[in-house]
């Protein structure tokens, strides 16, 4: 039977290859839908177009292309299929710009540096590298629970099974997005997540106090009570307390920035203002860093919607509530080395907001920021197995992070981690 609307489906199809190929809205809550309807097609184009061209097989054989009609219809999926491949084509050409900017800011030397540290610390905790991220030698421990708040302070420890529980391994904490008001630890960041523990990392991922049912800043009070317990516990699991990096998306590139920027600050420490939040490197993607100013791109939205659900008080009100939560704000000196990566395309969060962010604490900070903005990249470009962003975000964050440990052998520090003198 002929389907009646071969030309609507046709044009559906090009208008979503087009939205993956370039976002279509980047002012206000339209950036919502393309978002949602992008990112699938800009991260997973090849499982798109393979579904398209059975599925038009399967419709050809049924007869939907014959006439004028049918014969439009299929030109113009033709043009969907030949968008679909160019963004494939662009996602596998995006390792340069992943590359480059770790190359310009920790010098032509940085893979090498890199590379041997990452085989002198398998060497020491007896973890053969593997080739291909094959998930069966990573474990997902018992989940744990990391704070008071029962199952919202829940969280999954990734290890290899072989690691040895004395191997003192680096640790990764990640810290879910999802507009400070999901949070779910799974399943966010599970490329990165996977990629390190498979090379001998300890990686823990949380949940955390969301809103509207929980008010800021209970979120971070949350994602520095994790970072404390890791310094506390994580031995117990093979990791070293004394090498925790950290990193997140969206919100929780926010709260991942605002952690580094906020050692040990009691004011969002209550009951646990001794304990040591620091971290030695940050490597936030895509996210929020200023919750201030409402000039820019779907600034008055995002405003607006931390006042009616996240702080639940106006910025007119407790202007300093928002300035403390902005990393933008609290760029510093003695920040330790950051790796900030954004995607040029991002209809949730525009890119500028990286840029700024990257050039403020660049002016500031003492240690190395990095900053990657990749082309054509949506929100989210780190999330699927099979994108080629999701492989080469995990193999350059491995990259900057065992740079970062590198640097750190042998030097003093203090208490915070960082070089002293």
């Amino acid at each position: 039977m002929r389907s009646r609307r071969p030309l609507l489906r046709a044009a559906a199809e090009l208008l979503n290859a087009a939205n993956g190929l370039r976002p279509l809205g980047r002012e206000g809550y339209v950036t919502i839908p393309v978002f949602a309807f992008g990112w699938p097609t800009s991260e997973m184009s090849p499982l798109y177009l393979g579904g398209s061209l059975l599925d038009a097989l399967r419709r050809g054989i049924r007869g939907d292309f014959r006439g004028v009609r049918g014969r439009i219809a299929l030109a113009l999926t033709v043009v969907a299929w030949t968008l679909l491949w160019v963004i494939h084509r662009r996602n596998v050409a995006a390792q340069p710009h992943f590359e480059d900017p770790l190359r310009e800011a920790l010098g032509p030397d940085y893979q090498a540096i890199s590379e041997k540290a990452q085989a002198t610390r398998r060497r020491r905790i007896g973890v053969p590298p593997n080739d291909m991220i094959r998930r069966r030698y990573v474990t997902k421990l018992d989940t744990v629970q990391y704070g008071p708040h029962g199952a919202v302070n829940m969280a999954d420890i990734w290890r290899r099974a072989d690691l040895p529980r004395d191997g003192k391994a680096p640790v990764l904490l990640q810290v879910p997005g999802g507009a400070w008001s999901i949070g779910m630890r799974r399943p966010q960041a599970y490329p990165l997540l996977s990629h390190l523990a498979e090379h001998g990392w300890v990686c823990v991922s949380i949940d955390y106090r969301v809103s509207p049912r929980h008010t800021w800043p209970d979120h971070i009070v949350d994602v520095k009570r994790a970072l404390a317990w890791i310094k506390e516990r994580i031995g117990e699991y093979g990791g070293d307390p004394d090498f925790v990096a950290i990193t997140g998306g969206s919100a929780g590139g926010h709260l991942s920035s605002l952690v580094a920027l906020t050692a040990d600050d009691p004011q969002y420490q209550p009951g646990f203002e001794d304990a040591d939040t620091s971290v030695v490197a940050a490597v936030p993607i895509y996210g929020r860093y200023d919750w201030v100013s409402a000039r820019g791109s779907g600034r008055k939205e995002f405003i607006a919607f931390l006042q009616k659900f996240v702080t639940k008080t106006p910025i007119t009100l407790n202007r300093q509530l928002y300035v403390d939560a902005s990393p933008l704000y609290r760029v510093r000196a003695d920040a330790p080395p950051f790796f900030i990566l954004h995607g040029q395309d991002d209809s949730i969060i525009p890119v500028g907001e990286g840029r700024e962010f990257a050039e403020a604490l660049r002016e500031v900070s003492a240690s190395p920021v990095v900053y990657a903005e990749i082309p054509h990249a949506q929100h989210a470009f780190d999330f699927y197995y099979g994108s080629p962003r999701a492989h080469y975000t995990a193999q350059a964050v491995e990259e900057f992070l065992s740079w970062v440990a590198a640097k750190r052998v042998g030097e003093p520090t203090d208490r915070t981690g960082r070089q002293a003198g």
